[in-house]
């Protein structure tokens, strides 16, 4: 019987991991190419939490600094901000586009090249306070390409 109750245990766990790790998911994520000696560039997706939750940071190798950033109209002026965090409503994408929220990759180490790849690390936390990791690779565009079709 104790060898029946393990079994069952360790099944139930297998079952429920799953859910777990894939809380928040990312699509369409891609980043503005630069010219030489250019020092910025945004990074732009959709990011769509299960659970709800907020985008609390974002990294990359390529940038010495990467802060979620938000557009915002202030009387006549559109106007760039950092925040600390982006709220993440459950189970409705946000999108980070140009003009709106997007990641702001700045202190660059290269250029970032149209056919390139960027990897991000996104940190979300969710409402329980438990952190998520997400890995993305997002391509990069061509300085002045239109933004890509959503999927």
């Amino acid at each position: 019987m104790n060898h029946f109750l393990r079994t069952l245990a360790a099944s139930t766990v297998l079952v429920a991991a799953p859910s777990a790790f894939s809380q928040t998911t990312v699509k369409d994520a891609w980043v503005r190419g630069t010219v030489a000696q250019q020092q910025a560039s945004g990074a732009f997706m959709q990011i769509t939490s299960a659970q709800g939750g907020k985008l609390v940071s974002a990294s990359s190798p390529v940038a010495g600094v990467s802060e979620v950033h938000e557009m915002a109209m202030e009387g006549t002026t559109m106007r760039m901000r950092p925040v600390p965090a982006l709220e993440l409503s459950a189970g409705r994408a946000v999108e980070l586009k140009p003009g709106g929220y997007h990641l702001m990759l700045m202190d660059l180490k290269r250029e970032l090249k149209a056919g390139d790849t960027v990897p991000l690390t996104l940190v979300i936390e969710g409402k329980d306070g438990k952190r998520e990791t997400l890995e993305v690779k997002a391509p990069v565009r061509a300085l002045g390409a239109p933004e890509p079709p959503k999927h």
